[in-house]
């Protein structure tokens, strides 16, 4: 007989489809720029309590969790948390996760947690979904912001919220995207070392050293009145970062006294520079799409613009030939 979670999962799977199909012939695409009430969801809450934070913060963090894994720590801290920035509507690229390097079983001994990170959406009906696939998979937060590519920022803050006030003895965490593959062994193995001393105010990823691009039709535009300077600091592209866990207290506790803005990456990297923390350059993230090839995706960490097809092959290629030598 198959199990109760087999028989959720399924239905699950049925839902989405169903829920996307009638959308896409129904619906127009929304451009999030409004605020809509969602039905209302059975959360944990927990209010944040920081020491030594100035008052009268400029850019206060005033979101509520409508969907929370508060308990996700309590046992024990894991050595390393994921933080995946997704969409409602990608349920195929987060199953593809879980059953690839996301698995939080995948390594014996180390403790993983993931969790994927989401504002509300304008839609009930993909509310609804989301929460009933959390209630499958627990691996889920949410916070009442409305979810668009323009408040991709606070969608990092949550996450550095959640670390700071549910996880904080985690060793590491990593931030990333969706469609990114993750060669797990090596940011595991190679990078983090579980058996070495964990390092305290570190961050690394693919570096970038740019400045505003100022033309109103690009994704990126910058207005000068926001952002008047010439060049960015240096900050780690948003397709994936790694930071140890006492920095996610620090930008969190630091953006609430930055001046919001909507380019993630940037932000974090303002939030950085005001805490002196220089982030380190490490070839292994990419932040571009490679051609597959085994010995080469054996050589990075990170590996953007992958489908869920895609990372099912991938994960399985590497994982049946990993006695194979390059």
């Amino acid at each position: 007989m198959p199990s109760k979670v087999s028989c959720l999962y399924i239905l699950t799977v049925v839902c989405w489809a169903s829920a996307l199909w009638y959308l896409s012939i129904t619906r127009p695409t929304s451009s999030y720029t409004g605020h809509r009430q969602i039905s209302s969801i059975s959360i944990a809450r927990k209010n944040v309590s920081f020491g030594n934070i100035r008052t009268r913060p400029i850019n206060p963090h005033s979101f509520d969790f409508l969907i929370n894994e508060p308990n996700k720590c309590e046992k024990s801290a894991p050595f390393l948390v994921i933080l995946i920035s997704t969409t409602h509507k990608e349920f195929d690229a987060r199953q593809a996760i879980r059953e690839t390097w996301g698995d939080e079983n995948n390594f014996k001994g180390i403790k993983i947690a993931t969790l994927f990170l989401l504002g509300k959406n304008a839609d009930p009906v993909l509310n609804q979904m989301v929460e009933q696939e959390s209630q499958i998979f627990h691996d889920i937060i949410v916070e009442d912001f409305i979810d668009s590519y323009h408040n991709l920022t606070l969608k990092t803050l949550m996450g550095m919220r959640w670390i700071a006030t549910f996880c904080s003895k985690a060793k590491y965490v990593m931030k990333t995207d969706s469609d990114i593959f993750v060669n797990m062994d090596n940011l595991i193995y190679k990078l983090l070392k579980p058996n070495t001393k964990p390092r305290r105010r570190y961050f690394t990823g693919y570096v970038i050293n740019g400045g505003p691009i100022r033309d109103v039709r690009s994704k990126w535009y910058m207005p000068r009145d926001l952002y008047p300077d010439s060049n960015y600091p240096p900050f780690c592209s948003g397709t994936g970062y790694i930071f140890s866990a006492d920095v996610a207290e620090l930008i969190y506790k630091t953006s609430l006294h930055t001046r919001l803005l909507h380019l993630e990456d940037v932000y974090v990297g303002l939030c950085l520079r005001k805490l002196g923390i220089h982030p380190f350059q490490n070839s292994g993230f990419n932040h571009w799409k490679m051609a597959y090839s085994l010995c080469r995706y054996r050589r990075v960490i990170t590996v953007h613009q992958i489908t869920p097809e895609e990372m099912h092959r991938i994960w399985n290629d590497m994982s049946s030939k990993k006695h194979l030598r390059c």
